[in-house]
């Protein structure tokens, strides 16, 4: 049975690379993060529905890359609905309702929450380079992310240090 692997946690934590080099460790497929593509093509000036649209095409990004994965053993997801959840909350104080119905439905095997010790690194996309503001945003993930049943792990540490820890927690799963 496939096993998904979803990473989360505050911008600029790595969560792309370590997608990456684990889909490359497992030799396996990742989901990319759908708003990544969304805002370049539409620009940062985003407004509450543009959430929405973001999360109905991430959610089409991970089932059909999922579908074609099914040979595979695990598939690794940078971003969930409980990244627009907090997305939707942090930025405009509400969240869709439909978020809230895909958080409840969908199931994953695993978490791994990026934490904010890494260097932030500036890209057009970016909003909150300040390290308070991305702590604030990791302890609302936190707090999300043990309040739910699906087991999760913390990756810290610098790039090494993260995917090995990443790897292990991985491997416990599967």
């Amino acid at each position: 049975m496939l096993k998904k692997i979803v990473i989360i946690g505050p911008e600029s934590t790595g969560k792309s690379t370590l997608c990456q080099q684990l889909a490359a460790h497992f030799n396996t497929d990742w989901v990319p993060e759908f708003a990544r593509e969304y805002l370049l093509k539409n620009g940062t000036d985003y407004n509450y529905a543009d959430l929405l649209t973001i999360a109905k095409g991430q959610l089409a990004l991970e089932d059909r890359i999922t579908q074609t994965a099914n040979h595979q053993s695990q598939i690794f997801i940078d971003t969930d609905m409980y990244v627009m959840k907090v997305w939707c909350e942090y930025v405009f104080g509400k969240c869709h309702d439909f978020i809230l119905e895909e958080i409840a439905n969908r199931k994953y095997d695993l978490y791994l929450l990026c934490k904010p010790d890494l260097p932030w690194v500036k890209d057009e996309l970016r909003e909150y380079p300040d390290l308070e503001t991305r702590e604030k945003l990791f302890k609302i993930y936190k707090d999300t992310i043990i309040n739910q049943s699906t087991p999760w792990s913390l990756v810290e540490g610098n790039d090494e240090e993260r995917l090995k820890a990443a790897i292990n927690s991985v491997e416990k799963i599967i």
